[in-house]
């Protein structure tokens, strides 16, 4: 008898994880993997998709389990998962997450906002939605976002063992990270604890999410000839903010000395500088703020500030989405755009 609780039309129980790098969405695909197949004999695959190896860049991790009778020959990306799990609320802008889900599939987020918000910000009509705050979790017990996700997966992968994934994580830290071992595991239990859920009906005969799948600008019909850049790269449209992984920096005017010691260090120009005059009447210029668009978050500017006047502050994921893109230092300065 069968112990998965729903299979598509291959025999699988499908699973994405949407990420960004440096959360851990791979290595914890890994484990899901491990666990499933050690711990209760079935059949499952994992691997993870990303461009460059790097902090910020969009991660998927896929995880298949089918029963121990059932062959997996399928080595695609998952496209219509049962279940997906959202790491990082800034992809909501970057890529479409719950892209391809099941029409009763659930939606695992990492965020600590209400279920009806994220629903809308989702574009989200039916199907059950579960959050979990893994950022605090994973702050407050010094490990990471991953193992937290991990807890509150087993909470929804019911058929899942969670003492195995414990014995997972203790294989995992044991040998190079000892002291790992028990902070991880305290954040799986507090993940499957305290992770919440509510559903969303789903009305007879409803449809799927239909999956879009990314496609280039420029292809072999649409490329110049000779393959030509026509325009130098540049950021200048891009969105930066998604490569944050919960904290950013804060800016108190009143501490600022103006010594651009942070403009120095910050690899993506994030600072907003005004020219006037010092109290003698000398030009110069007058640090105003941060525009969070461009910064990613690798608060080296908090590491070089001389003063107070850079602090880390753990971002409030979803309200950048809609009020931090445009003059988004005006939110610090108290105004100024």
């Amino acid at each position: 008898m069968s112990i998965l609780p729903k299979k598509n039309e291959l025999g699988f129980f499908e699973i994405r994880l949407e990420s960004i790098g440096g959360l851990g969405a791979n290595l914890a695909g890994k484990m899901l993997a491990e666990a499933g197949v050690l711990g209760l004999g079935l059949n499952g695959s994992n691997f993870s998709s990303y461009g460059s190896e790097k902090k910020g860049s969009p991660v998927k991790s896929f995880v298949r389990f089918c029963d121990a009778e059932t062959e997996i020959r399928d080595h695609s990306p998952i496209e219509q998962p049962h279940v997906i799990g959202v790491f990082h609320e800034a992809l909501y802008k970057m890529i479409d997450v719950v892209s391809g889900l099941n029409a009763d599939g659930i939606v695992l987020v990492n965020t600590k906002r209400d279920f009806d918000v994220v629903k809308e910000d989702l574009k989200l009509d039916y199907g059950t939605l579960a959050i979990v705050d893994a950022l605090k979790i994973a702050n407050e017990e010094k490990t990471k976002v991953n193992t937290a996700m991990l807890g509150a997966l087993y909470r929804i992968l019911d058929f899942l063992d969670p003492e195995e994934m414990k014995s997972v994580i203790r294989r995992t830290f044991e040998k190079k990270y000892p002291h790992l071992v028990e902070p991880n595991i305290r954040t799986f239990e507090r993940g499957y604890n305290e992770v919440a859920f509510k559903t969303y009906e789903v009305p007879p005969g409803a449809k799927s999410k239909e999956f879009t799948r990314f496609q280039p600008r420029l292809g072999y019909e649409t490329q110049v000839m000779g393959g030509i850049i026509t325009a130098q790269a540049n950021s200048i449209q891009k969105d930066l903010s998604g490569s944050r992984q919960g904290f950013l920096p804060s800016y108190a005017a009143e501490e600022c000395i103006h010594c651009a010691a942070c403009d120095t260090v910050c690899p993506d120009y994030c600072f907003v500088w005004e020219e006037g005059e010092d109290k003698r009447g000398r030009k110069q210029m007058f640090l105003k703020g941060i525009d969070y668009q461009y910064c990613k978050g690798c608060l080296k500017c908090v590491d070089a500030c001389p003063t107070d006047a850079l602090k880390d502050m753990e971002e409030a994921l979803g309200y950048a989405d809609k009020h931090q893109v445009k003059h988004s230092f005006s939110l610090v300065t108290g105004g100024v755009q």
